[in-house]
């Protein structure tokens, strides 16, 4: 049994990683948030230390490290994404391997920084990739390596999920934090593409706003629209007061559904990680790359036919 402790335990995915952590037969022993609306710890580890200063967290693992038997395993970082890299090293630090949510860290530089404080600490960094352990999407891989070779996929990633107006009074409406609309609730959809399709050739973007982003990205085996979005406006009118969330990928006429099956991703990953097969610093790098382009990318017109159908409705 290995001990666990969370970084951001108030956070919308921490019970995801609280469950994970049981459903492997592992022990929550310590977990922290700023916020104390951490109820659901009842429901899942109730004997858990919790504390709302990062420094008497801190303190409270170091004195865990002194036991061989109490000292932590893992460290789970589920914080707002401005914090992630302050986290993992924090972890790391105190003689843990870290299991953080998507993004990791905003840039390409703070994957080597974390790289650095792997190699001076002996400890690994693991990314939550849960798409990757998807049932669909790994058919959909299957299926696109036995293709013929010099075979491209047209797809168009349509996903749009309504925020209201707490949004934007959140750290996730604040771009320094969240790091926009397309690292926020883009970045696994970048990372299962690379999965599926290849190297990245080519990423154009189309729009970016505040609450919505739209591009086009090559990969070896594929050529992509994408229309990201928080904006209930932008609702199909099929869907329009029916449904807060849409998402779509067409792939060559062909719709990929993977509506279900998210439920146990995140114990899968555990289980993954903790078996020796968890997808580390150089594996997530693909995508951290992707987004940290997106987000500097001076929108451009868009050339005929690589532009989501969506984006034209904007003007």
């Amino acid at each position: 049994m290995k001990n666990f402790a969370l970084i951001g335990a108030a956070g919308y995915i921490a019970p995801r990683h609280m469950r994970a952590i049981k459903d492997t037969g592992n022990h929550l022993a310590v977990a922290y948030d700023v916020n104390d609306s951490v109820g659901i710890i009842d429901s899942i580890s109730p004997q858990s230390e919790f504390f709302t200063e990062f420094e008497r967290f801190q303190e409270y693992a170091q004195q865990l490290k002194r036991n061989p038997s109490s000292a932590l395993d893992y460290v789970a970082v589920c914080s707002p994404n401005y914090l992630h890299h302050a986290h993992i090293a924090a972890g790391l630090r105190l003689g843990a391997d870290v299991i953080c949510e998507k993004p990791l860290v905003p840039t390409p530089e703070l994957v080597d920084e974390l790289a650095l404080a792997e190699k001076e600490t002996g400890r690994r960094v693991f990314n939550i990739l849960q798409l990757r352990h998807h049932e669909a999407i790994l058919k959909l891989r299957d299926k696109v390596a036995k293709a013929p070779s010099n075979t491209k996929f047209d797809v168009e990633l349509t996903y749009i999920t309504s925020r209201g107006k707490w949004y934007a009074e959140s750290w996730k409406g604040d771009n320094r934090k969240s790091f926009g609309v397309a690292t926020n609730i883009g970045v696994h959809f970048y990372d299962m593409l690379h999965f599926i399709f290849g190297e990245l050739q080519r990423n154009v973007v189309h729009y970016s706003g505040v609450a919505k982003a739209a591009g086009y990205l090559e990969y070896e085996r594929a050529r992509v629209r994408w229309f990201l979005s928080i904006d209930a406006n932008d609702l199909p009118a099929e869907v329009k007061g029916k449904k807060t969330t849409f998402r779509n990928i067409d792939i060559s006429g062909e719709k990929l559904e993977f509506s279900e099956g998210f439920t146990d991703l995140h114990t899968v990953s555990y289980q993954e990680i903790l078996a020796g097969r968890g997808y580390g610093l150089a594996d997530a790098r693909h995508c951290i790359e992707t987004v940290n382009v997106i987000r500097s990318a001076v929108p451009v017109k868009g050339e005929q036919g690589e532009v989501h159908p969506f984006v034209q409705l904007l003007a």
